[in-house]
């Protein structure tokens, strides 16, 4: 009877110790998961082009690192992928950034749309920070606004001033609220 009590014990602590040992590697890899995360968003907002006129949003999954967004130029885009690739744990990057198509009058937009989003009293806190969390694409008069805003009514000013600039044919309000 005691050997039957002492290998119930032994198996059972056999599994305990399995479970936790299988439970282990699944959260070693969510925290390799966010320590990845943390530094692909540090790379791309460290990026000496990267500004208010650009977009950049990334997935991860596992080793591969999902590079998605607009840019003006091909430089930021090749610029980010390699920022990435350099990160330990990463394997792969697929690039998937958008180059948006060169145009004066898309160029008058963004000015345009940044006067008047920023010199809002409401809204010019935002243009103040080192990397501004609200980002204007502007694609064939097609205006997107991207990031991060405090609260409901700074996503609708930014929206109204958005829409009366002249020329822009239409504006989607892709701003989230901070939580």
């Amino acid at each position: 009877m005691k050997k039957v009590l002492q290998f119930c014990l032994a198996a059972a602590l056999g599994l305990g110790t399995a479970g936790l040992a299988a439970a282990t590697p699944l959260d070693n890899d969510s925290a390799a998961q966010q320590r990845i995360m943390r530094q692909v968003r540090h790379e791309l907002v460290m990026l000496p082009y990267f500004g208010i006129y650009d977009n950049l949003a990334y997935k991860v999954d596992g080793d591969t690192v999902t590079l998605l967004g607009q840019v003006r130029n091909a430089t930021l885009k090749n610029d980010a992928a390699n920022a990435v690739k350099h990160i330990e744990g990463v394997e792969h990057v697929n690039n998937q950034i958008e180059v948006l198509p060169s145009s004066f009058n898309d160029d008058r937009i963004r000015r345009e749309e940044a006067r008047a989003i920023f010199r809002d009293s409401r809204l010019s806190h935002y243009s103040i920070q080192s990397v501004p969390p609200i980002h204007i694409i502007v694609r064939n008069g097609h205006v997107t606004l991207e990031g991060v805003v405090s609260n409901k009514g700074d996503k609708d000013m930014a929206f109204m001033r958005a829409n009366g600039v002249a020329g822009v044919f239409s504006v989607d309000n892709n701003l989230r609220i901070e939580k």
